[in-house]
């Protein structure tokens, strides 16, 4: 098998599924807001009025034993499709928000053997910035290669850390959440009650507002003659979904029923919102369904040849 290169940046905000409780740390070097009177801080919580311009500091601390050269530059955060975690885009893309926003006083710093530096950090916010959260994170990356392999396939790797920015600009917040696109696929026996079943319910996430949402999302499913099949709070959920970003969840419903209709509901709530979505679940035995059908078919051509015979002979 011919052997793959392929090149990653572990964007090491590996905060990635929670909020940051202590500062960015990935055992060689270390990014934070520099303490202030009040102590630590484990990110940068910051508001101001658009045109304003922020100034704040950010400690790179070196835990190795040789020189670190890092790279530093902003990055706008997003909420990763396949399970809301918490990315920055990479230095390559195009950023729009706080991470066009903000600037060092450098674009590398050079952190000695069991050292820190502290560098100037400034946030020029525009006259038209909108109101609301703009989530993002000064990195300070690698640049350097590391080879490693996974299997058959030789990687290359390269190593960031970010300290996370939180800055809101001023002006009116709009908390919005929305379930979209629910869908529902069956894996049932063909006749029912001679084996398992399950469904996998899977729907679109959305913050359509300008603010960060700590969502929690209910499933009912309500069956015939208003029976209660399932109800549960969802857990597999991003601990914040930020401003007009969208993620796609799986939720599994193990016993789904072999033989009902139901409405299958999902209801978002966050501070300031609420919103519910529904679907129909119709679980049909398609083969004996099917089987009856010919049956039925059958049975009708049986009928109407018997009564043609009975009108011939009278």
């Amino acid at each position: 098998m011919r052997k793959l290169s392929v090149l990653l940046l572990t964007a090491a905000l590996l905060l990635l599924g929670t909020p940051a409780a202590h500062p960015a740390d990935n055992g060689s070097w270390s990014v934070r807001p520099a303490s202030g009177p009040s102590g630590e801080r484990p990110s940068l919580y910051l508001f101001a009025a658009p045109g304003s311009t922020l100034t704040d500091r950010v400690t790179v601390t070196n835990k190795t034993a040789k020189p670190l050269t890092l790279r530093l530059y902003a990055a706008d955060a997003y909420n990763t499709p396949r399970d809301g975690g918490f990315a920055v885009r990479d230095r390559s893309e195009k950023q729009r928000s706080v991470g066009a926003w903000a600037r060092t006083d450098r674009e590398t710093v050079t952190v000695g053997p069991k050292a820190s530096v502290t560098v100037p950090l400034t946030i020029t916010v525009p006259e038209n910035a909108e109101p609301g959260d703009h989530p993002g994170a000064l990195i300070a990356l690698d640049e350097r290669v590391k080879a490693t392999r996974r299997g058959a396939l030789a990687v290359g790797v390269r190593r960031a850390v970010g300290a996370r920015i939180h800055l809101r600009v001023n002006g009116p917040t709009v908390p919005a959440l929305s379930v979209e696109d629910i869908r529902i696929e069956q894996d049932r026996p063909l006749v029912p009650g001679t084996g398992t079943s399950r469904a996998v319910v899977s729907y679109t996430l959305h913050n359509r507002g300008n603010v960060t949402l700590a969502p929690a999302v209910v499933l009912r499913a309500e069956g015939l003659f208003g029976r209660t099949l399932l109800r549960r709070g969802l857990t597999e959920l991003p601990a914040e979904l930020l401003p007009r970003q969208q993620v796609r969840l799986t939720e599994t419903w193990d016993g789904a029923p072999q033989l009902d209709r139901a409405e299958v509901e999902l209801t978002a709530t966050a501070k300031g919102t609420r919103e519910s979505a529904a679907v129909t679940f119709l679980a049909v035995p398609w083969l004996l369904a099917g089987v009856l059908a010919v049956l039925v078919a059958a049975g009708g051509t049986l009928w109407a040849r018997a009564r043609r015979r009975r009108t011939r002979t009278d």
